[in-house]
């Protein structure tokens, strides 16, 4: 089994290859200390971006933390994004597909994102809404 480390890092690898593969400028911040990972340069835009890794969650949903988890001094802390990133790139390794989740529209601590539901109601976030085709912003 991975450590949570390494899985991200294959992540943050995969999330630079379908970014540059579709033409983007990617930068990398030097050192640990950004709250993102990567720099998105779209040609008018540089966007900040924190990339995820997604699980099964039910069934019909994936699921991936918008909050970091660190410890410090023995203490362990909680921090969102806001503010900090621009976007989540979301990669869920079991498809290797990839979602591009603007800040704006991410939920606190964890996402949810749905394949299929009986009803269609408007706090759904659908998988199909934020998948990544080439295009971000």
């Amino acid at each position: 089994m991975q450590n949570s480390k390494s899985v991200g890092d294959e992540t943050e690898v995969a999330a630079l290859h379908e970014l540059v593969s579709h033409g983007y400028r990617v930068s990398i911040p030097f050192g640990d200390n950004d709250k993102y990972d990567l720099v998105v340069d779209d040609g008018g835009t540089l966007y900040r971006v924190q990339c995820k890794t997604a699980w099964k969650n039910k069934p019909r949903t994936i699921r991936f933390n918008t909050h970091s988890q660190t410890t410090r001094d023995g203490e362990y802390h909680e921090t969102t994004y806001e503010e900090e990133i621009d976007a989540f790139f979301v990669r869920y390794p079991e498809t290797e597909t990839f979602y591009w989740i603007p800040i704006a529209d991410a939920t606190t601590q964890k996402m949810e994102l749905r394949f299929e539901a009986d009803i269609d109601h408007p706090s759904i976030n659908w998988a199909s809404a934020f998948e990544f085709s080439g295009v971000i912003g």
